[in-house]
């Protein structure tokens, strides 16, 4: 998997791992090969949408700075 692998090629190759291991058409050691590397699709996945979480968090403030997002009212 390479970095420059976008999200939703990421999410694309976990979902057609996932179809195939539903499948269960596989041979075990090519469906324990698929299992690790959709584990680690996932992991890859849960970062890139906790960083993008993240950045949708913080806005600018006058400054140019970044903020924490808050919605509650003082």
């Amino acid at each position: 998997m390479t970095e420059s692998t976008n999200f939703e090629s990421q999410l694309q190759e976990l979902e057609t791992i996932v179809k195939n291991l539903e499948n269960a058409q596989v041979p075990l050691e090519e469906a324990l090969d698929q299992f690790k590397k959709g584990v680690e699709l996932s992991q890859s996945l849960q970062k890139q949408l906790v960083s993008a979480e993240d950045t949708v968090n913080k806005l600018m403030n006058e400054e140019g700075q970044l903020q924490d997002f808050n919605t509650e009212k003082d």
